[in-house]
């Protein structure tokens, strides 16, 4: 299936992908069915309610992290105390299975991705995605950038707890041996991520530093009210935002705590699409809509005082009144110094055809 992230990129439309990462094994105990069958009900539901991508993540936990990795969450959330034993539970997922998500969402046409954190996953995955997802704890990893940018298809790049100089040179690994669009994602690694911590305004300093890149966000905060957070990311400049996504923000652990649901995500779009109605276009010329009100508004030239057949026009003979269904004031100088064809009437609307 073609990129549907690409495709709307293209098109200037805006991109939302849900990131499912893990959740479905949750969903799986809630609902009693299988975590594959869960997976499946997420992506259903997820397109149901607009979203363009989903996103999983492919890790064995042995290779992903250390023995006695320490925790980096809200333990009051999800109260693993080791990344190791976190990601145990969550990694019985392979080729197979994720190739059946990947047939699934493209039976349904919704994108498939999954973020890979080992050499195996990239390799496998490569044949599933038109798009990788390179994770913001991957940012330094510059040998493993380098081995999925290889792969030659565009980048998604989270750059959350990074330096200038070390998203600089990610940059660098990837352009070095691929030339496809790179999608620079602003995020904060916090979960979840205080709204006063959000730092908006980095995704300004990211587009005018990388114009020639796209720029997105990865939200890792909890959905507010009026989705403020997603908006403004928009507003300034993310054309892509990926957000956790869960079927029950009220579950414990891992990502569901940070989550959008289904129907966060139909209102996240609505709000999308409101914003681009009343954006507009960047024409810098008058609306169609605004031509009654031009013509009523604006003044035409009106002769102040009677003017008789074979006078010369002066300027003291004239004055500006509306509507503007006449001669416009910005041409008082084609007047002046005609002659009046016709005897014209004090207060009257000027057309070209009264001189000669």
């Amino acid at each position: 299936m073609e990129s549907i992230i690409l495709k709307r990129i293209k098109e200037k439309k805006f991109v939302l992908i849900a990131e499912i990462g893990v959740n479905y094994y949750d969903i799986a105990k809630e609902e009693n069915i299988t975590p594959i069958d869960a997976a499946k009900l997420m992506i259903t539901k997820a397109k149901d309610a607009g979203i363009h991508a989903v996103k999983f993540q492919t890790y064995k936990a042995e290779t992903l992290a250390a023995k006695d990795s320490p925790y980096y969450w809200d333990i009051n959330e999800e109260p693993t105390k080791t990344q190791r034993e976190l990601f145990k539970k969550f990694d019985t997922f392979g080729y197979e299975e994720y190739k059946e998500l990947h047939d699934y969402c493209d039976s349904i046409g919704i994108e498939f991705l999954s973020t890979a954190f080992d050499y195996e996953s990239a390799d496998y995955l490569d044949k599933l995605m038109n798009v990788y997802k390179i994770s913001s704890s991957d940012l330094s990893n510059l040998p493993f950038i380098e081995y999925q940018a290889k792969k030659g298809k565009p980048i998604l790049l989270s750059v959350g707890a990074s330096n200038e100089d070390e998203i600089e040179t990610a940059i660098k690994t990837i352009k070095k041996v691929n030339n496809k669009p790179i999608i620079l994602l602003h995020c904060v690694l916090e979960y979840p991520t205080p709204y006063e911590h959000a730092n908006l305004n980095k995704i300004v300093t990211l587009s005018k530093k990388y114009p020639d890149l796209i720029i997105g966000y990865s939200d890792h905060t909890k959905p507010d009210k009026n989705y403020d957070i997603l908006t403004t990311a928009y507003n300034l400049g993310a054309s892509v935002i990926e957000k956790h996504y869960t079927l029950n923000k009220s579950l414990k652990g891992n990502d569901h705590y940070h989550a959008m649901d289904p129907n966060d995500a139909k209102e996240i779009l609505k709000k999308i699409e409101y914003i681009d109605t009343i954006r507009g276009n960047y024409d810098l010329k008058c609306l169609e809509s605004e031509e009654k009100a031009r013509k009523n508004a604006r003044r035409s030239i009106v002769s102040y005082g009677d003017i008789s057949k074979g006078q010369i026009i002066t300027k003291e003979m004239l004055t500006y009144k509306r509507p503007g269904i006449g001669i416009s004031p910005t041409e008082i100088n084609k007047i002046i110094g005609k002659t009046a064809k016709i005897d014209i009437k004090d207060d009257t609307i000027l057309q070209y055809e009264m001189f000669e």
